[in-house]
């Protein structure tokens, strides 16, 4: 057991010095810029930043899912004939309304409509109920269990677009989470001013492509034709154009949106490029609507609406307004990340200052070299030249946490922190247990290298049990945690991997060193 070949030996020392190497980043910069130079990366309670508090809209989830219910119930009734007299949406209901023109043709209409009932296969319940009466109303009311699975959709949905957006703006290590049932919260450390990030998220970035109506006359005070909008004119405040509701090309068929500059007027544009299904669908409605007007309909606003001078079948074009570099980068920062299902709303700001977080390192600083100092003082006193030995495992033991943290680009928190000053005192743990077996085989008579060999022997069950526990309580605390638990679990997990490594590996090398070099007839512990 206290036998170590060169090859061990090497690779004991050069994990070592490997661990010391990736350590290096985080003093110094990177002498290249294409050298790999990773970094731990400081949270929000340490360097500063802010805390963003959003809630997804749950009234425009079910907005938007009984106004695509009844565009498919007008789609459904089209083929045969089957007129309504009214067609509203009752969103206090979770409902949509229709009164047929023709009482007779009920049974007809309800025929029509079963297709549009889809089943959940988790629970095989209906998505809605269908309820028609002898009057030629029929109401299509959307079940609570349907409606909870598309609230939470959206929530997911919406927490992976944000990553995006945000993951595109170049923040550091962003932590994202969901908060309760419809809210999320944003953590940005190192943003000190997020009103920029915070235009980012709240902008529900639903593009759409929609003909203009030259016939309609928004200028007018009164409601728009059946199936035109009038919409707000984004460079010109104050002027609406006459869109029509039907949406020719979709946003959600966009690859790519990328800023650039026109190279004949010198301006900043916005150049995007669609998937298959949208080029079709654009070469088609361009071929068709030559030296028509083409609106560009984002939110609700047209921040675009050009002519089409000729068909544009090559599955690219360009959006034109004005922007400058800053709108220009943004605008194709949401169409790359795509639309959000839902509205989010900001309900709760908070900053960090720098000057709270630097207060934060120099107190965690303090308590760490307090924390590591009595340590050593404590083993040196006890446990002699093997107390030593053991502090200068514990001393590797904290480079090679670093060292992986820094590997893995973590983020280290006040609780991480706190983690690593923990992780200390199991260290020592180990290292005492080795030391007062070894003791004991000696006060039994045993010789010097005997002792070591049972010491180090029967000491390794003990260190193996207890940080086995530790390890799988700390996972678990992972697995089921969030933000600063997951930050604590991480430290302390890797510090379990790196104390059995220096205790079992690293100090047996010293003892079995030394042993070699004075080969002694008592041992100094």
């Amino acid at each position: 057991m206290m036998y170590f070949s060169r090859l061990k030996t090497y690779s004991i020392l050069g994990a070592c010095l490997i661990g010391l190497l990736l350590c290096i980043p985080n003093v110094m910069k990177a002498p290249a810029s294409w050298l790999p130079w990773r970094t731990v990366h400081l949270g929000l309670d340490l360097q500063g930043g802010s805390y963003l508090l959003l809630e997804v809209d749950m009234k425009a989830v079910v907005k938007e899912r009984l106004e695509s219910l009844m565009d498919g119930v007008r789609q459904a009734l089209r083929p045969g004939a089957i007129f309504y007299q009214t067609l509203e949406a009752r969103t206090e209901q979770n409902q949509v309304f229709v009164r047929l023109r023709d009482a007779s043709k009920t049974a007809a209409a309800v025929a029509a409509l079963k297709p549009l009932i889809s089943t959940d296969n988790a629970s095989g319940t209906p998505d809605m109920q269908m309820v028609s009466g002898d009057d030629g109303t029929i109401t299509l009311t959307l079940s609570p269990v349907a409606l909870h699975a598309r609230a939470s959709g959206a929530v997911l949905q919406s927490i992976e677009i944000v990553r995006r957006r945000i993951d595109e703006t170049g923040v550091v290590d962003p932590q994202i989470a969901q908060q309760g049932e419809g809210r999320i919260v944003v953590q940005l450390p190192g943003v000190g001013d997020p009103d920029r990030i915070k235009r980012l998220i709240g902008k529900t970035a639903h593009m759409t492509f929609r003909l203009v109506d030259e016939s309609a006359n928004p200028a007018g005070n009164g409601p728009p034709p059946p199936g035109v909008d009038f919409l707000q004119d984004q460079d010109r405040p104050g002027q609406r154009i006459a869109v029509r509701k039907r949406i020719d090309v979709d946003g959600a068929d966009l690859t790519d949106a990328r800023a650039g500059t026109d190279p004949t007027t010198g301006e900043w544009v916005v150049n995007f490029t669609f998937n298959s299904v949208g080029s079709r669908r654009f070469a088609d409605i361009s071929t068709a609507n030559v030296n028509h007007r083409f609106a560009i309909v984002l939110d609700d606003k047209v921040i675009s609406a050009p002519v089409i001078r000729s068909p544009i079948t090559g599955g690219r074009g360009q959006i034109s307004g004005s922007f400058n570099a800053a709108t220009a980068n943004d605008l194709s920062t949401l169409l790359r990340a795509g639309a959000l299902p839902a509205p989010l709303t900001v309900i709760e700001e908070r900053s960090v200052g720098p000057e709270l977080g630097a207060d934060s390192i120099k107190a965690g600083a303090i308590s760490l070299a307090v924390g590591f100092l009595l340590v050593i003082a404590f083993m040196g006193f006890f446990y002699g030249l093997f107390g030593w030995f053991a502090n200068l495992a514990l001393l590797v033991n904290l480079i090679l946490m670093l060292a992986i943290m820094s590997l893995m680009e973590a983020t280290l928190s006040l609780p991480g922190m706190a983690g690593i000053l923990l992780t200390l005192g199991m260290a020592v743990d180990a290292n005492i247990l080795i030391n007062e077996r070894i003791r004991e085989e000696q006060k039994l008579g045993r010789p010097p290298l005997a002792a070591l060999e049972h010491g180090f022997n029967r000491a390794f069950r003990t260190i193996a049990d207890s940080n086995a526990t530790a390890f799988l309580a700390h996972v678990a605390l992972f697995a089921f945690g969030s933000g600063p638990v997951k930050g604590f679990a991480v430290t302390i997990t890797l510090g379990i991997a790196t104390s059995l490594f220096t205790s079992w590996m690293l100090t047996r090398l010293l003892v079995a060193r030394w042993y070699v070099a004075r080969k002694p007839k008592l041992l100094p512990v």
